[in-house]
């Protein structure tokens, strides 16, 4: 199975979550340093999509600005061009497969999709 990881090295759950992924067997992984390459606005809108949610929910508010720049209250179109520009603005991980899309937080929510 195949399996991409919008990954944040600095963050304890996305180390966590790509632990789990790289121990399972079968599992052929992609990881993507989304701070060092972004996704774009369509890709994101995607995900959240797959995943059945809304972008405001994968809106990341500890440690950002977004409250600040009222990033909760705006349109889906305005928090994905703040996030493609902004990335760390964006909640992680992220986890692609063919199963579907998870916002692993807990990290176990993986389990889902594979």
């Amino acid at each position: 199975m195949k399996a991409t990881i919008w990954h944040n090295p600095k963050c304890g759950t996305s180390r966590k979550t790509l632990a789990l992924l790289e121990e399972r067997p079968g599992v052929e992984l992609a990881v993507i340093e989304y701070l060092k390459n972004p996704p774009s606005a369509e890709k994101l809108a995607q995900l959240y999509r797959d995943a059945g949610m809304s972008p405001r929910d994968g809106l990341r508010l500890r440690g950002t600005d977004a409250e600040e720049r009222g990033l909760p209250d705006a349109s889906d179109a305005d928090i994905l061009a703040a996030m493609a520009a902004e990335p760390i603005l964006i909640e992680r991980p992220l986890v692609e497969t063919e199963r579907g899309v998870r916002l692993c937080r807990p990290m176990e929510r993986v389990e889902e999709i594979l």
